[in-house]
């Protein structure tokens, strides 16, 4: 990820707000374009969807494709990405789809995913212990907390981890990895995926690998292919999309010292705080291209069929007609049931299938900050942090002090 200041984008007609917020031109185009065109970090040029009820349309609707394969389609960057494989769940339309999240129905339920919560503790903890006094959220905190979970799950061996973490970045990054370097990344990650598959049918367990080998639906199961980009996609997006919601989550709260102070007196908050979190500052892009297969109407107007268009999910969840006063960070806002659902996940058949997981890292990583480090400060000017340029925009340092 190439270094930027908190004031540039890979989207040059979007840049975003002071602090990391969302583009001041955001509210203009709820207002009079909500289906106005961006410029995409390949050059293409998209209708972006903005506002939360068109957004939310978009994603439930049966004429809209992840398929984005056919030539001369607008592309998110050039060279391989992560819209290229057909056997990868998130590029796949029903029936295939459906059939898919079926099998792998009961891998990611809250009972599966709430056994590695005392891991997950655990390791917050003792990152906490050896952070120091003074020290940087990214590198000894939010990236580890989240990798060192999903490795565990997944068995992969924490002395490959420096090199699982090159290959992420190379395909979370929108601008600086040639189409070459993308390429030949993606051939060694996903050796590197079949080599652990092959490693837990030889040596079974009970890691997440072994449950993905076990799924199955009335004798239905897996292909080698959608198995193989199962495990390539939860090493990538495992950690590094998590680990930018907990860096964004503590920058933002210590831009508003009093809520972090109210969570550390009131660690029952965590969890309605992540939400907000998660609102605000999720899912840290503008989100993934959709392709329209016939004509949908919207509150803008009309998307014609064949044409790509970018539901904004970010954009959705800062709408002042689905959230009073938007752009407030409140902990205390998605406290009440009914509390308007935010699109940090997604929403439809599309709905992260890693979203209980995520949000279970979430919680420890905040419960452990404001219960052993109640005093926690920045230490160095927020407005000055340098923000990264890639997929996921998040600060690339941010040096706190404990207390």
């Amino acid at each position: 990820m190439t270094e930027q200041s908190s004031t540039t984008s890979t989207y040059p007609d979007l840049p975003p707000g002071p602090h990391g917020t969302p583009s001041p031109d955001l509210a203009r185009r709820y207002a009079e374009a909500p289906m106005e065109s961006a410029t995409l970090p390949s050059g293409d040029r998209v209708p972006m969807i903005v506002r939360y009820a068109d957004v939310r349309s978009i994603l439930t609707s049966s004429a809209c494709s992840r398929n984005l394969r056919e030539p001369g389609l607008p592309r998110m960057v050039r060279g391989p990405f992560l819209d290229d494989d057909p056997a990868a769940l998130m590029n796949q339309d029903p029936p295939e789809h459906t059939r898919y999240r079926r099998i792998m129905h009961g891998t990611f339920t809250p009972r599966h995913i709430e056994r590695w919560r005392p891991r997950a503790a655990t390791i917050a903890g003792e990152l906490i212990d050896a952070a120091g006094d003074t020290f940087d959220m990214v590198t000894d905190f939010a990236l580890p907390l989240p990798a060192r979970v999903i490795c565990e799950m997944l068995g992969v061996p924490m002395d490959r981890f420096d090199q699982v973490r090159g290959w992420t970045e190379m395909f979370l990054s929108t601008s600086q990895a040639s189409a070459e370097a993308r390429a030949e990344g993606l051939a060694a990650f996903m050796a590197y995926a079949q080599e652990l598959i092959e490693h837990h049918r030889t040596e079974p367990g009970d890691d997440l690998i072994d449950l993905l080998i076990a799924a199955r639906d009335e004798g239905d199961r897996l292909t080698e292919d959608e198995l193989t980009n199962m495990v390539f996609t939860l090493i990538l997006a495992g950690h590094e999309t998590t680990a930018a919601m907990i860096v964004r989550g503590t920058f933002r709260l210590l831009c508003h010292r009093d809520q972090y102070a109210e969570l550390a007196e009131h660690p029952e908050l965590v969890e309605p705080a992540v939400e907000e979190i998660l609102r605000h500052e999720a899912p840290g892009s503008n989100g993934m291209l959709r392709r329209i297969t016939e004509d949908v109407e919207l509150s803008g107007g009309t998307i014609p069929a064949d044409t790509v268009v970018l539901p904004n999910l970010w954009a959705a969840d800062h709408d002042p007609s689905a959230f009073q006063d938007p752009l407030r960070f409140d902990v205390h806002r998605l406290t009440g049931a009914q509390s308007t659902p935010h699109l940090a996940f997604g929403h439809g058949p599309h709905y992260c299938l890693g979203a209980n997981l995520a949000r279970m890292e979430l919680q420890e990583a905040f419960h452990a900050l404001v219960t052993r480090l109640p005093g926690l400060r920045a230490q160095e000017d927020l407005s000055t942090v340098v923000w990264s340029d890639g997929f996921v925009y998040r600060p690339l340092r941010l040096l706190v002090k404990a207390g």
